[in-house]
């Protein structure tokens, strides 16, 4: 009765440490697979990350026709403007951050003081976009963009926007025209 007792054990052992081998081994292709798929799937870092996140936050506030999200957007883009860390930009994109960093922040400040006034909020953002078309085309997203543009803003003069998505969300007509605009060029 031993012999079987301790003969059963030591299959449970065998069989216990079989699965638990095969299954790490399954577990490191996978976590393996996983690190390359996010490798492949993730654009480098970069320093005004945040900025293009907090403005992607009033893009799509308008969008929604949300001038509260707009409003918290700008306020947090101000905040991210004031800490980008520019000791790692070239002496080119030093000079394109600084030649924008100002009218940047004035116009995510106004966004941000200008809750329930929608139409100022676009007005800001409006000329808010053409800046941070240039710090894009400078320093990078950080992840691919789309450069659209609404032909009907402002009287028929047209403005653009960048957005995350390819779908396109026109921040400037919102709910009225939410489709309206042509996607420009792709930015990665």
């Amino acid at each position: 009765m031993k012999r079987l007792f301790f003969g059963a054990m030591a299959l449970a052992a065998i069989t216990l440490y079989a699965c638990n081998n095969n299954a790490g081994e399954t577990g490191a292709t996978a976590s393996t697979h996983e690190a390359q798929h996010t490798a492949a799937d993730t654009k480098p870092s970069t320093p005004i990350k945040a900025v293009v996140d907090h403005y992607l936050h009033i893009k799509n506030g308008l969008f929604a026709d949300n001038s509260a999200e707009a409003a918290n957007g700008g306020k947090a883009m101000a905040e991210a403007l004031a800490a980008v860390d520019k000791s790692g930009l070239t002496a080119e994109q030093q000079q394109v951050f600084t030649d924008n960093f100002e009218d940047l922040k004035e116009h995510a400040e106004h966004i941000g003081k200008n809750e329930g006034n929608i139409a100022h909020q676009r007005e800001h953002f409006a000329v808010m976009s053409e800046d941070m078309y240039a710090l894009v085309k400078s320093m990078g997203a950080g992840r691919t963009l789309y450069h659209d543009f609404c032909p009907m803003y402002n009287n028929n003069k047209g403005a653009l926007w960048l957005s995350e998505e390819k779908e396109l969300k026109n921040p400037y007509m919102g709910a009225s025209m939410p489709g309206c605009g042509t996607e420009k060029e792709e930015l990665k």
